[in-house]
Protein backbone atom coordinates (compact mmCIF):
# COMPACT_ATOMS: atom_id res chain seq x y z
CA UNK A 1 0.00 0.00 0.00
CA UNK A 2 2.25 2.36 1.02
CA UNK A 3 4.63 1.68 -2.82
CA UNK A 4 1.30 3.10 -4.72
CA UNK A 5 0.78 6.17 -2.26
CA UNK A 6 4.66 6.67 -2.77
CA UNK A 7 3.98 6.08 -6.77
CA UNK A 8 0.75 8.49 -6.79
CA UNK A 9 2.78 11.00 -4.85
CA UNK A 10 5.53 10.94 -7.51
CA UNK A 11 3.09 10.68 -10.34
CA UNK A 12 1.36 14.09 -8.52
CA UNK A 13 4.45 15.65 -8.34
CA UNK A 14 5.31 14.80 -12.08
CA UNK A 15 1.76 15.91 -13.06
CA UNK A 16 2.01 19.21 -11.29
CA UNK A 17 5.37 20.37 -12.37
CA UNK A 18 4.93 19.43 -15.98
CA UNK A 19 0.78 19.75 -17.21
CA UNK A 20 1.78 23.04 -19.52
CA UNK A 21 4.32 20.85 -21.53
CA UNK A 22 1.30 18.08 -21.41
CA UNK A 23 -1.05 20.34 -22.80
CA UNK A 24 0.93 21.60 -25.11
CA UNK A 25 1.59 18.18 -26.57
CA UNK A 26 -1.70 17.39 -26.38
CA UNK A 27 -3.00 20.87 -28.61
CA UNK A 28 -0.44 19.83 -31.23
CA UNK A 29 -1.38 16.28 -31.67
CA UNK A 30 -5.22 17.41 -31.73
CA UNK A 31 -4.21 20.01 -33.91
CA UNK A 32 -2.61 17.81 -36.73
CA UNK A 33 -5.15 15.00 -35.78
CA UNK A 34 -7.96 17.61 -36.92
CA UNK A 35 -6.12 18.81 -39.83
CA UNK A 36 -5.62 15.32 -41.25
CA UNK A 37 -9.22 14.95 -40.77
CA UNK A 38 -10.59 17.96 -42.52
CA UNK A 39 -7.78 17.96 -45.31
CA UNK A 40 -8.45 14.15 -46.45
CA UNK A 41 -11.31 14.39 -49.07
Amino acid sequence: MQIIQQGYNGLSLLLQLNWDRILMVGTIVLTLALTIVFTTP
